[in-house]
């Protein structure tokens, strides 16, 4: 639920930055500085103890280096949510952003159907909140 609550809250601050600062009026950018601040915290997740190894569980067994593919991945999100930040970058970056959310979802359904890794919420509405990151990125990527 911390993603969300960051992407939201950070996204209204910026918004409301707009009023002041013509860049941040508009809703594309202000969702951009709210998706790098929402993909720094996930991605710290990816290096720090207890989640990192609740993060490795839940990579599916058929899959090497599970721990590696934590490390890649927290590395590809922290990339995304810096590439969010440079105007000329943002777009693809958002695009990379949807594309591993879609990729490491099915991720999220096997370790909530095997009772695995961080369990915050339960498959529903996490997939509600999937789909509120997935709106984000898009609305990013213009």
């Amino acid at each position: 639920m911390a993603p969300l609550i960051v992407l939201v809250v950070v996204t209204a601050v910026a918004r409301l930055a707009g009023l002041q600062f013509e860049w941040l009026d508009s809703w594309p950018h202000a969702v951009r500085i709210g998706l790098a601040a929402m993909f720094l915290l996930t991605a710290s997740a990816h290096f720090q103890q207890p989640r990192r190894d609740a993060l490795i569980a839940m990579v599916p067994p058929r899959l090497p280096a599970a721990a590696s593919l934590v490390t890649l991945t927290g590395v590809l999100e922290a990339m995304g949510a810096v590439g969010l930040l440079i105007p000329p970058l943002a777009p693809i970056a958002a695009a990379c952003l949807a594309l591993l959310l879609l990729t490491l979802f099915p991720a999220n359904v096997r370790a909530a159907h095997a009772d695995l890794g961080i369990k915050t919420m339960p498959l529903p509405l996490r997939t509600l909140v999937q789909a509120v990151f997935l709106a984000g990125c898009i609305l990013a990527a213009f």
